[in-house]
């Protein structure tokens, strides 16, 4: 729950950066990829969240997936945006393929009563 916590606090944070402090220093098309990086920051920050406020048990390793899947995803876009580096663009992927595989495994070890 911690974490979920703290990743939510970050991407208001990192969200307000974007809408305040970077409006005058980045093109419009940057800023909109600093919005997908905060975005995606805030639906795993929720997802994370969610998971603990339930009694579904999932593996740590699923967990850290996820966590890494977002700080690869999302940190690579950030960074992009601030050091203007489009390589960077290169690495989201990864970060995107970890997210989806914590997630996916999740939901396939989820039992409910459908």
């Amino acid at each position: 729950m911690k974490t979920g916590l703290w990743l939510l606090a970050t991407a208001i944070i990192f969200g307000a950066f974007g809408a305040h402090g970077l409006q005058a220093s980045v093109t419009p098309e940057r800023l909109e990829t600093w919005d997908t990086a905060d975005r995606y920051h805030v639906w795993i920050s929720l997802f994370l969240l969610a998971i603990a406020r339930t009694s579904f048990q999932t593996s740590d390793w699923v967990y850290r997936l996820v966590v890494v899947g977002l700080l690869v995803f999302s940190g690579s876009l950030y960074l992009l945006v601030l050091f203007d580096t489009p390589l960077l663009g290169a690495i989201t992927p990864i970060g995107g393929v970890l997210m989806i595989t914590g997630i996916v495994t999740t939901a396939s070890t989820f039992r409910s009563f459908d």
